[in-house]
């Protein structure tokens, strides 16, 4: 199972409509390779972050929030140092999910369902309590709101220079000229690439990063001012303005949220 903590437990040779597993991340598990899964699964953040990559796509998971994959989605994890997630894995047909990964915002009751399937053995969960917990579980999950945390990626040679860059150093690579010059190319090309390859304008495709990398400093514990130089920004009331912009209220509010899920 790659590291998740699951010790060499293969979920998919189970038949029940949904396992699920709780796990710390230890420090030399914060990658997870390429893998998949024939159940759909659910990524759930108790604590920390996870950030989750699949084929053209990374969706960023703070807590209180899950990476719904469908199942046999090729997917890569990577979580930050001592982050509690909790793993849900169901069966095909038994529940109506997306067709496609999203980010879900998951309400307190199905977190503590979710927890409390995690928390039964074996012989607890052919009981007919446990089945009647997994139902309202079930009722549940689709009535979840999905919630804009994915970076449109592609596997562009290009598309992934870029966001590989930025990522580690986004106060430094700010402009659409920067790119094209380092590429080459004109900034009218590149413009037109990074569109064909995410979908997304340049600008709003940097924001869309930004806003990820900023949640995911704020959830480590960086103070917004120390957010906003890291990213790039001038001023902390201009990072502010384009965090409430992308997520509907300031970072504070934002992680005082997160707080009371």
């Amino acid at each position: 199972m790659h590291g998740l903590g699951l010790e060499g437990f293969n979920p998919d040779s189970e038949r029940e409509a949904a396992l699920a597993f709780s796990i710390t991340v230890e420090a030399d598990e914060q990658q997870i390779p390429q893998h998949h899964h024939r159940k759909g699964q659910l990524i759930l953040a108790l604590s920390g972050a996870i950030t989750c990559e699949v084929e053209n796509a990374r969706w960023m998971v703070p807590p209180h929030h899950a990476v719904w994959l469908p199942g046999n989605v090729a997917h890569s994890n990577r979580a930050t140092p001592g982050a509690q997630l909790c793993f849900l894995f169901i069966e095909p047909g038994c529940v109506q999910m997306p067709e496609v990964c999203c980010t879900l915002k998951v309400s307190a009751l199905v977190r503590e369902l979710i927890l409390s399937l995690a928390a039964r053995g074996f012989r607890e969960r052919q009981q007919p309590a446990t089945l009647r917990l997994v139902q309202v579980l079930f009722d549940e999950l689709p009535r979840q709101p999905q919630m804009q945390l994915q970076l449109p990626v592609s596997s562009h040679a290009k598309i992934r220079l870029m966001v590989e860059t930025m990522e580690q150093a986004p106060a430094e690579w700010q402009t659409l000229g920067q790119w094209a010059q380092r590429f080459a190319m004109s900034e009218r090309n590149l413009a037109r690439l990074v569109v064909k390859e995410t979908g997304l304008s340049f600008r709003r495709w940097r924001q869309q990063l930004q806003l990820i990398l900023a949640i995911r400093l704020l959830i480590g514990g960086e103070p917004v001012q120390n957010v906003a130089r890291t990213l790039g920004y001038d001023s902390t009331t201009a990072f502010i303005t384009m965090f409430r912009k992308g997520l509907g209220q300031t970072p504070g509010r934002y992680l005082a949220v997160l707080g009371q899920g």
